[in-house]
């Protein structure tokens, strides 16, 4: 059969065929290539540079990915999300090209050496001993979706980028009369007069007959149910579940420590007694005096009448102290030395070092747990990838929680709880990790139906945590029911009971505040209600005071001076009177002041480098082709 079908292969008949078969190839792909000449297949243009499909699409799966991750992956993502996070994608590869054009247009160049050491110093590329490992660099890539080049190239550009916005931020300051306006409004206090109607000072209502108590039940019914409850069984994969497969050695703590020991180094600290006057000459006569012998409370007194502002600086470090110039001269300075007066653009400092607390650093033993908490964390991270992607497989393919081998590393639980996460008997329910990864669970839990296959899904975590996973079946559903009333009465008569008393208490603290508005001082309208004024503690917009409540502090700064307000706390009414306005000084708060400054500066700075962004972008003239746009979605 084969030597038949090679003998025909040789005939003037096959030969034939097969060239008119390559013969409608070849003018099947010159034909493909004339219609497609001339039709722009990129995504889009910008500065002259076409981003294509492929890279276009590669964003957007890393960002779907991302996405899908935040959702949990039992949430499909819908087809108006998939589009969103296309555009989103597509728009932040279009201005980190048209940004890559500036840059290179400027001739800024990141060389070789300055990227190998920039990837060498990324703690993620990091292995036990602290020194850079090319396997983890490698699997970190590969977890991420990145290859080796497009992620050094991807980091070249952002290196090249960091350059320009360095200069663009440099050099930012707030306007001084911004920095007052917004010091005044953040750093003022205001003192209030109250009349407290506190619910334990009112008289007990009389007993409620059964027919209100029936009534009140009937009413607030919702109240006396019992919570929805699911039995529910879930998986926990983290760090601590798959620490028996982990070992930790005592070369690997003290690489971590070598690696983290400037976080373990105790600043040095020193208590300051500073003086900050506008006049050279008054500061001059002020640290004569000082070195003469005053002690604090006379240089107090004495910059005081010179229109200065005293202040003290307890435990302060370096880099609180807002004026470089004092800051270098204060620790610089021997203790319980008077110095010359120090000039600063905030004016003329005389300060004195009354106190010094050297550096000291933090031994291996006193950070050994975190030290191990972090080696475990970084150490499990390869091996919970790997587990979760086979958990994933195999709950896709229909596998049950409690039908997984024992062999992965997972904590399993099971149990009927609440939506507060509270077992029957009242106690938390033993689901194990941190209180974010247990309330994701619980929240899953009750939006999940009951019998809906588990999915694998990552927890949320704080930045640089561990990663940790988790995935929740329902088994059954016990929706809320009414209690009996004989078995709620005693509730149902104390909330009745509270309800009077609040109604009586809020009824006095209207009338108090009306006569206040009709003209009586808070002194008479106390009188009158049988209650005492209270003279409240300064506070302020953002600085809670002890004996404030916080309930009150909103409506204090919607007040002109002597306006009343009232506001129910839960421990009863109060009626304030708003008594004084404290006016921030920034003379007499120097390191308040300045703070309040270098956020203003970095808000500033960050505002230049968005509208500079958008404008690099502008410059590009990006123009989108929105027929291949929609395929990136399309296409996944």
């Amino acid at each position: 059969m084969i030597s038949t079908f090679r003998h025909f292969l040789g005939t003037w008949p096959a030969r034939v065929f097969f060239l008119l078969l390559v013969g409608v190839f070849v003018i099947w792909g010159v034909g493909d290539v004339i219609r497609n000449a001339g039709v722009d297949t990129s995504v889009a243009t910008v500065a002259g540079h076409k981003i294509e499909l492929p890279e276009a699409s590669e964003a957007y799966r890393r960002q779907l990915a991302q996405v899908t991750r935040m959702l949990g992956t039992s949430i499909e993502p819908t087809p108006e999300i998939r589009r969103s996070v296309a555009a989103q994608s597509l728009e932040a590869l279009i201005t980190r090209t048209a940004v890559s054009a500036a840059v290179a247009a400027m001739g800024v160049v990141v060389p070789d050496e300055a990227l190998r050491q920039a990837t060498f110093g990324m703690a993620a590329f990091k292995g036990p001993g602290g020194a850079f490992d090319k396997n983890v660099f490698l699997s970190v890539l590969r977890n991420n979706g990145y290859t080796e080049q497009h992620f050094l190239d991807l980091l070249r550009i952002d290196m090249a980028q960091r350059q320009l916005v360095s200069a663009l931020r440099a050099g930012t300051a707030s306007p001084d009369v911004l920095t007052r306006q917004v010091f005044a409004f953040q750093q003022e206090k205001r003192v209030a007069d109250a009349l407290s109607f506190p619910f334990a000072a009112a008289a007990a209502p009389p007993a409620p007959t059964d027919a209100e108590l029936t009534r009140w039940y009937e009413n607030h019914k919702d109240q006396y149910s019992t919570p929805e409850r699911r039995r529910i069984k879930a998986i926990v994969l983290s760090p601590e579940t798959v620490a028996r497969d982990v070992q930790i050695t005592e070369d690997d703590l003290k690489a971590a420590y070598e690696q983290r020991k400037a976080d373990f180094m105790q600043p040095e600290k020193r208590t300051i007694q500073v003086v900050l006057l506008q006049d050279e000459a008054k500061a001059k006569a002020l640290a004569e005096a000082w070195q003469a012998g005053a002690d604090w409370a006379k240089v107090e007194a004495l910059a005081k009448q010179d229109g200065g502002a005293p202040v003290e600086l307890d435990n302060a470090v370096e880099t609180e102290i807002p004026a470089p110039e004092l800051a270098k001269a204060a620790f610089g300075a021997a203790v319980n030395t008077v110095l010359p007066p120090v000039k600063s653009a905030l004016g003329w400092h005389v300060l004195k070092v009354t106190a010094i607390t050297p550096a000291a650093d933090k031994t291996l033993d006193q950070v050994r747990p975190e030290l191990r908490a972090q080696v475990l964390a970084d150490k499990a991270a390869d091996i919970i990838y790997d587990r979760a992607n086979k958990i994933d497989d195999m709950l896709s393919a229909g596998t049950r929680l409690d039908a997984l081998p024992g062999d992965l590393g997972v904590a399993a639980v099971s149990g009927t709880l609440d939506a507060q996460g509270m077992a029957a008997d009242g106690k938390p329910a033993p689901i194990p990790g941190d209180d974010q990864l247990r309330a994701a669970l619980i929240q899953t839990a009750f939006k999940m139906k009951q019998g809906d296959p588990a999915h694998l899904i990552e927890a949320p975590r704080e930045a640089n945590a561990a990663q940790s996973f988790y995935a929740v079946e329902v088994d059954d559903i016990q929706p809320p029911a009414p209690r009996p009333f004989a078995e709620v009465k005693p509730a149902v008569q104390a909330d009745w009971t509270h309800d009077a008393v609040r109604h009586t208490q809020e009824e006095a603290a209207a009338r108090a505040l009306t006569a206040i508005k009709q003209g009586q001082t808070a002194a008479a309208a106390a009188a009158i209600a049988g209650v005492t004024v209270q003279r409240l503690p300064p506070v302020g917009r953002a600085a809670p005071a002890d004996g404030v409540p916080t309930q009150l502090i909103d409506p204090l700064f919607s007040l002109k001076q002597g306006e009343p307000t009232m506001v129910e706390t839960p421990d009863g009414f109060t009626v304030a009177v708003l008594a004084e306005i404290q006016r921030a000084d920034p003379n007499a708060d120097p390191i308040g002041f300045g703070q309040v400054r270098d956020a203003l500066g970095r808000a500033i700075a960050d505002d230049i480098q968005a509208a500079a962004t958008v404008a690099m972008r502008d410059r590009g003239d990006p123009r989108i082709n929105r027929a291949v746009a929609d395929r990136i979605a399309q296409g996944e």
